[in-house]
């Protein structure tokens, strides 16, 4: 362990005890390095790695802060370091497993918790996806807009922010699947108003199946497209 993590771990310790709560402002550098026992060059060196880490934020002329260490806040990050996988086909098809593996299981439980309100957000986005079918980006904007209610339904922040993180990273996969696959609207409109339907019906185990249905669906086709030798992106999807 470098001295730099060694300085991290210090500030980590002083957030799990409580000591620096969330929200709270920190010393000033020079205080936060004597009561470390560190350099200030360290102590600086470690307050840039939370921040980047979300732990800690900078505001300038103001100080640095403990963030509120919300999963929203703290798993932020995720998208970002998918997004780097995006030439990787082997990556996106991982990422797409762990979809498979969440999200079925995210929607029926949504399916117990969801309120009247909630469904009507769902429904919506579902509305759009219609309207929307002819145009792609449209469309997807839409179907992750759909997923996002639906998991926000389930009240879990957690399970929200990871499925937000990989979901975002296969935005692009469905844009362009749309581009070459002109039944994917039609299949995609389809399998999202089984969901909705099941939903509606508050039937978990329905909502479930509905959705590892559409889920693996998307993976099949990926999986056998990138297995012929097909490009995962195309010269539109930075667009999204």
């Amino acid at each position: 362990m470098s001295l730099t993590d060694k300085a991290i771990e210090q500030i980590r310790e002083l957030i799990r005890t409580g000591a620096l709560a969330p929200g709270s402002k920190l010393p000033p550098e020079s205080e936060l390095a004597a009561q470390l026992g560190l350099s200030r060059n360290l102590a600086r060196e470690a307050v840039k790695a939370l921040a980047v880490a979300r732990v800690l934020e900078v505001k300038r002329g103001d100080g640095t802060y403990v963030t509120s260490l919300q999963a929203s806040v703290l798993l932020e990050g995720l998208g970002g370091a998918v997004e780097l996988l995006q030439a990787d086909a082997g990556a996106l098809l991982d990422l797409m497993e762990v979809r498979r593996l969440l999200e079925p299981v995210a929607t029926g439980l949504a399916a117990t918790r969801i309120t009247d309100e909630q469904l009507a957000e769902v429904r919506h986005h579902l509305d759009a996806m219609r309207e929307a079918r002819d145009d792609v980006e449209l469309l997807n904007a839409h179907d992750a807009a759909f997923h996002r209610a639906v998991v926000a339904a389930t009240g879990n922040e957690s399970l929200l922010a990871l499925l937000e993180g990989v979901s975002g990273r296969t935005l692009r996969a469905r844009i362009w699947r749309g581009q070459v696959d002109g039944w994917a609207a039609v299949r995609t409109i389809t399998e999202h108003e089984a969901i909705f339907e099941a939903l509606a019906v508050r039937d978990a185990s329905l909502s479930q199946a509905a959705a590892l249905l559409h889920v693996s669906s998307t993976e099949r086709w990926l999986r056998e497209h990138v297995e012929s030798g097909g490009s995962t992106s195309s010269p539109s999807a930075g667009s999204d």
